[in-house]
């Protein structure tokens, strides 16, 4: 009797550490609700009319799932809610959030391209700033840490041989809103807060172009997207929709763009035009990522030895 109930003691402390395994794993029928984040700056005018138009909830609808946006602008924040299994997919991250976050063992595939923004990444100061990229030596900048702007930033530094640079780790809008209340020396920002940040007296330094070239891109936990490559395929399925979409009906998607970041019809034209919009991944941006490692590596941003091709999902295609 005292064996059969240690045998049976076992077989119920077997049922829950195989539960509890499972439970951090969706199966594919279990999934009747995708978290994907709503990331609109700097212009990325797939996920804004993808959005708008309902085009993922009309999709997945027969499937029934469910889409829960989450406004989440920051790749490193991304980062943390995929790790913490609240966030399924990144609709954008730039490519520097995802090598620091699979450098420090959070496994992030990229699962598709949005875009190439040199233009749309800047360093801004106001009008009585400094007057060079070289005056930014001694100077205390805001900006978002662990993301393609801090990437730039320590691009800045390293070829202008600037010294004593103090980066103040905040989000864009506070970052901007520091720079205005002169706070701060400089700001890192992005996209229409660039615009605004204009109107309000302040000019762009320099962009990222001569630095770094920016690659936003679409992104996935690597656990999510190798249990569920169907739901994967179907969301990129879907933003090639939206970017069809753009390229027939531009005027229309534009709109939606000025809609949705609060900009008059010719700044959403203006930043359209300098968002660099892709919809395919090709082997120069393979070879951007491998940079980019060797890059943040040598900045001491990264520890870990990684290979670019180990960040691609199963499902994105090298042209």
């Amino acid at each position: 009797m005292k064996r059969f109930k240690i045998l049976l003691i076992s077989l119920v402390i077997t049922i829950i550490a195989v539960s509890v395994s499972a439970g951090g794993q969706k199966e594919p029928a279990d999934v009747t609700q995708l978290n994907i984040s709503y990331v609109k700056s700097p212009f990325n005018l797939q996920v804004m009319v993808l959005k708008e138009r309902q085009m993922l909830e009309k999709a997945f609808a027969p499937e029934g799932i469910t889409i829960k946006w989450h406004e989440i602008n920051s790749g490193a924040k991304q980062a943390e809610a995929m790790a913490a299994g609240s966030l399924d997919i990144a609709s954008v991250m730039n490519t520097a959030s995802v090598i620091i976050a699979n450098s420090a063992g959070n496994e992030i595939d990229i699962i598709d391209i949005v875009s190439r923004p040199e233009q749309t990444f800047a360093v801004m100061v106001m009008d009585d700033g400094p007057r060079s990229v070289k005056d930014l030596s001694h100077c205390v900048v805001a900006g978002p840490k662990g993301t393609v702007l801090h990437q730039m930033l320590a691009a800045i530094e390293e070829k202008e041989n600037l010294e004593d640079v103090q980066l103040v780790s905040m989000s864009l809008p506070q970052s901007q809103a520091a720079l205005i209340s002169k706070n701060v020396d400089a700001a890192l920002l992005a996209g229409s807060l660039i615009i605004k940040t204009q109107n309000a007296g302040g000019r762009v330094l320099t962009t990222s172009e001569g630095y770094v070239t920016p690659l936003l891109v679409s992104a996935s936990p690597r656990r999510f997207a190798q249990n569920h490559p169907e739901i994967i395929d179907h969301f990129t399925s879907v933003q090639q929709q939206a970017y069809t979409f753009i390229q027939n009906n531009l005027s229309q998607a534009i709109a939606i763009g000025a809609r949705a970041q609060n900009l008059d019809s010719d700044e959403a034209k203006d930043l359209y035009n300098r968002s660099g919009i892709a919809s395919s991944f090709t082997a120069d941006d393979l070879s951007g990522l491998a940079r980019d490692i060797a890059f943040l590596r040598n900045l001491n941003m990264i520890e870990n030895d990684l290979e670019a091709s180990e960040m691609l999902g199963d499902n994105l295609n090298v042209h």
